[in-house]
């Protein structure tokens, strides 16, 4: 009386929706890589070649906001001597820097 008759779908699954299902997952698939991957890996490329660029005398400032000058560097070492003044003198891992800054800057301030 209250419950209506359930009946069975029709046999077969059209091909069109196979297409676009495959069409939607290339679309996701690119949107993917030119939102997401592309800009990550330009951005640890970069990076890469700012650690492989600095060198004693440098003016870098640090994630953290540090202003500083390399005091000691070292090729074999993931470590860096960052002279903040001229009796003070920190340690730090050199994927800390985040950029090189112009000559003179730290004076400027």
């Amino acid at each position: 009386m209250f419950i209506s008759n359930a009946y069975a779908a029709p046999a077969g699954v059209p091909g069109g929706e196979t297409m676009q299902m495959v069409f939607m997952l290339v679309i996701f698939g690119l949107i993917f890589y030119f939102m997401i991957f592309r800009p990550q890996s330009k951005r640890v490329k970069e990076h890469k070649n700012l650690m492989e660029s600095i060198s004693k005398g440098d003016e870098v400032l640090t994630n953290g906001g540090i202003l500083g000058k390399i005091a000691k560097i070292s090729d074999d070492s993931d470590y860096a001597v960052l002279s903040l003044n001229d009796s003070t003198q920190i340690t730090i891992k050199k994927d800390y820097i985040a950029a090189v800054l112009p000559k003179g800057s730290i004076q400027s301030l």
